[in-house]
């Protein structure tokens, strides 16, 4: 079997090493030790493998702490010290920017992170029906297959959701559509625990018995979604507070449907919507445009600063519970919402928004490349852009920096999911204003 010397991590948390002129990744392989590894994927330019042994381990490489690390896909990282991971993914922010976009930040903050363990307040569990296996499985697929992970608990969950898995494997089996329930979503907010139950097929009366029954011991609500998202509706109990997060430094509650995007790490989100303000700097007299708002995520914390904020996005579901999240915190008279597809931006539907002085973008992976080609001379002279993807950050700052008169002040990584290879960063770009 080959081995080699792992020079450094890629953006999927896989050790990089070289054979033979042709570069392979390596699962399982930190930088700086020498592994023995096997291949499983030979492409013309990579090759994909797997470690079999550490010859020289890393001083990084910590026993993970999850017992079903390796067989679980739900994160891939648990071998590397969580100091390190943060380290890591830092130099990979800055080789993104070097390689992909020509640039260097004229300052690296210092990276945001935090409670590496049991932070992950939303996950997408999924469940299948296995008589060979014992009967139902709950929880994440299996690393690299279709098939869900034999898990008897999670490091990533709150303690209170990982004590549920078995007791849910155990209640789903009773049931006469356990067969006809694929996945589960969790969505956990300041003064409920949501589970929503995708069903292809209506519980029976005593599906709805044992649900009840579930729901009340164990504290927690039930959500049946017969289809897409919007059809989630709550189940047991009938009444009660809807799911809400804080953001506490603003004096702002954020309500949201268990079914719609909210960030997973709700700590260290209030940091970055913190940091965020601190670079935007929004003040009272100032046009602010937040970019791809959701439900208003950092649209809110704009307007208590006092500037006016328009928040854009493409979903009318999001737009109609932002706008309710900004009356229901008293903010209604300084934020306003607009439904705009912001991957087809154009100048003209950029220059519909008005005047900003300033803008926040945060797209999702696929990034902001038509809206920051649309920008123009008259564009806001301060943009703080939140990133989930180096690549499409790297991408859209080489358009700000070399086509659009901009420069990159500073970038930083935001561990959002600590013991997993995903990367958000967070960026600023200033430009003298012309105006």
């Amino acid at each position: 079997m080959p081995t080699g010397i792992i020079a450094s991590l890629d953006h999927e948390g896989r050790g990089v090493t070289m054979l033979d002129g042709k570069t392979v990744f390596v699962d399982g392989a930190l930088p700086g030790e020498c592994v023995e590894y096997a291949v499983y994927r030979r492409k013309p330019t990579y090759e994909q493998a797997r470690t079999l042994r550490v010859l020289q381990p890393s001083a990084d490489r910590v026993t993970p702490r999850c017992p079903h690390f390796g067989v679980c896909g739900g994160c891939s990282m648990q071998h590397f010290d969580p100091q390190a991971q943060v380290a890591s993914k830092q130099r990979l922010l800055e080789d993104n920017l070097r390689q992909l976009g020509e640039l260097r930040a004229g300052q690296l903050y210092a990276p945001i992170h935090g409670q590496p363990w049991g932070y992950r307040l939303r996950a997408r569990l999924s469940v299948r029906f296995v008589p060979k296996k014992g009967g139902v499985l709950v929880g994440f697929h299996e690393r690299k297959s279709s098939y869900v992970a034999d898990m008897r608990q999670c490091e990533i969950l709150p303690p209170h959701l990982s004590a549920l898995l078995l007791p849910l494997r155990e209640l789903i089996g009773q049931l006469s559509i356990r067969d006809r329930l694929p996945q589960i979503e969790v969505a956990v907010g300041e003064r409920q625990t949501a589970l929503v139950l995708r069903v292809l097929e209506a519980p029976d009366a005593n599906d709805e018995a044992l649900l009840r029954d579930f729901a009340d011991r164990h504290g927690i609500v039930f959500y049946l979604q017969p289809k897409g998202p919007a059809t989630a509706c709550r189940f047991h109990p009938p009444s009660g507070p809807q799911p809400s997060y804080l953001l506490p430094d603003f004096g702002v509650e954020h309500f949201f449907s268990p079914t719609e995007f909210t960030q997973v790490n709700h700590a260290i989100n209030r940091v970055l919507v913190r940091r965020a303000m601190r670079l935007l700097d929004p003040r009272p007299g100032e046009r602010v445009g937040d970019m791809f708002c959701g439900l208003g995520n950092f649209t809110l914390a704009i307007a208590r600063s006092g500037a006016r904020v328009l928040g854009v996005e493409g979903s009318a579901e999001l737009v109609g519970r932002a706008a309710e999240n900004a009356t229901a915190n008293g903010l209604g008279g300084l934020a306003e919402y607009r439904v705009a597809n912001l991957f087809e931006a154009t100048p003209e539907t950029v220059a519909a928004f008005g005047r900003l002085d300033k803008m926040l973008i945060d797209p999702p992976r696929d990034g902001a490349l038509e809206l920051v080609k649309a920008l123009d001379g008259e564009g806001p002279r301060r943009i703080v852009y939140v990133s989930c993807s180096p690549p499409s950050l790297a991408r859209d700052a080489a358009i700000l920096v070399h086509r659009k008169g901009y420069r990159l002040s500073g970038a930083g990584v935001v561990n959002m999911f600590p013991n997993t290879s995903h990367i958000e960063s967070i960026a600023l770009f200033d430009r003298d204003s012309l105006r």
